[in-house]
């Protein structure tokens, strides 16, 4: 697969970028069955929830798209917020009308993500799906290279953490280390990856 078809989404991707999320984190074990537990339609309720994470980083030129949205990066620059008091309002509308009793539990998830990020400076993959038609194909990697190669550029680092354990593997090949973890409160471990300058 050629980055060729990597490209820099505008507002009009909003749908498009979501709905790879919304179908690519269905079984995540974070995003998927921890956030959701019990629920049939994880994807519906993803299509909600990943809006105004999407829209908070479309106002940095955060996402990146392969193809028609065969896979979808959500890259946040070093020295940016991830979002804005405008984008915390919309968020906090999300969230109490979509995860309901477990939003105690998400808070508290959100606050673990934020506080255990390394305080160097750094390139954050703060989300990475490939659709479900094209998984096993690379796309998702591919995009990811395609950044990566203008970190390296930068001499810049990247960091991630990683919700699936058999994402690991393909991260390491990519030049991310393991740098620590963390236990969601009644849930799976996330792992921490970082890429130093090169």
């Amino acid at each position: 697969m050629s980055t060729d078809g990597v490209r820099t989404a505008t507002r009009a991707d909003l749908a498009l970028a979501v709905e790879t999320f919304a179908l690519a984190f269905a079984d995540d074990p974070v995003w998927g069955f921890w956030t959701f537990p019990g629920v049939d339609d994880r994807a519906g309720r993803l299509r909600k929830f990943w809006v105004p994470f999407v829209a908070a980083a479309l106002k940095y030129d955060g996402v990146e798209i392969l193809g028609n949205g065969a896979a979808v990066a959500l890259w946040v620059p070093p020295g940016v917020a991830d979002t804005d008091a405008e984008d915390e309002l919309m968020v906090d509308a999300m969230l109490g009308g979509v995860v309901g009793e477990r939003l105690p539990m998400l808070l508290r998830c959100f606050e673990l993500f934020e506080m255990t990020r390394p305080p160097e400076p750094h390139w954050y993959l703060s989300l990475l799906a490939t659709h479900p038609d094209h998984r096993g194909r690379g796309a998702g990697m591919e995009l990811v290279r395609s950044r990566l190669a203008k970190v390296d550029l930068q001499h810049e680092a990247a960091y991630l953490e990683s919700t699936n354990p058999g994402n690991v593997n393909r991260y390491t090949h990519l030049g991310f280390m393991p740098h620590g973890s963390f236990t969601l409160p009644d849930g799976p471990t996330v792992d921490q990856m970082w890429r130093p300058p090169r």
